[in-house]
């Protein structure tokens, strides 16, 4: 790979760009920290927002295109670094379900568990961009517990996705660890690539601990 396969990552620790950093190593991609210190409002700083206007992470700059937005992002480093095979071709029978899996992730299943933890009404199921908040949880948790992955037996970018967002729903009690899914998040939280991204949180907060004592 040339330098131009590099991709810079707008980077917090304590937010979705987490599940980002996940794919890149999973994808063995070349890439760059930005780190935004969130608690400092970085992401709403000029420097940033003239990249991402949202303020948001994870944003990505890769070979002079921005993309932002979680889903999309993790569809187009999958398919950048098509090699590592995370990412069924177009035309490949799986494409289909995997593109569904990782939508859902953004436009379903998130939106409902917020709806649940907030107690809102939920919309009209015909202004609503899923059905309820039960079903679209049982949707996912469903498909989950056929296992071993969500396109059955090959692990793909879609699992980084969901993997990284249910262990931190789970971790805050915003969804119960069933057997079947606590089974489902071992299996791809202690991959490598998760267990080398949580080594370097950990190396974070033990800086930024340290730091503050030293102050």
């Amino acid at each position: 790979m040339t330098d131009s396969d590099r991709v810079t990552l707008y980077y917090n620790h304590h937010s979705r760009a987490v599940g980002t950093r996940v794919l890149l190593e999973e994808l063995g991609a070349p890439y760059d920290v930005r780190f935004l210190d969130l608690e400092a409002d970085d992401q709403l700083k000029p420097d940033f927002l003239a990249v991402n206007p949202m303020g948001k992470v994870p944003t990505i700059v890769h070979r002079g295109a921005v993309v932002t937005e979680q889903v999309a992002v993790t569809i187009y480093l999958a398919d950048a670094f098509q090699g590592a095979g995370l990412a069924p071709a177009i035309g490949d029978p799986l494409r289909g379900p995997y593109l569904r899996w990782i939508a859902f992730e953004g436009s379903c299943f998130e939106p409902a568990i917020m709806d649940r933890y907030l107690k809102r009404e939920p919309a009209p199921r015909s202004m609503s961009p899923f059905a309820d908040p039960d079903t679209t949880i049982r949707t996912i948790l469903d498909r989950i517990a056929e296992g071993p992955y969500l396109l059955g037996e090959r692990f793909s970018a879609a699992d980084v996705l969901w993997g990284v967002s249910l262990d931190w729903i789970t971790r805050f009690g915003l969804l119960e660890r069933t057997p079947a899914l606590g089974a489902y998040l071992d299996r791809v939280t202690n991959r490598p690539a998760f267990l080398r991204v949580a080594k370097t949180t950990a190396e974070i907060e033990a800086a930024r601990a340290g730091h503050g004592r030293a102050g």
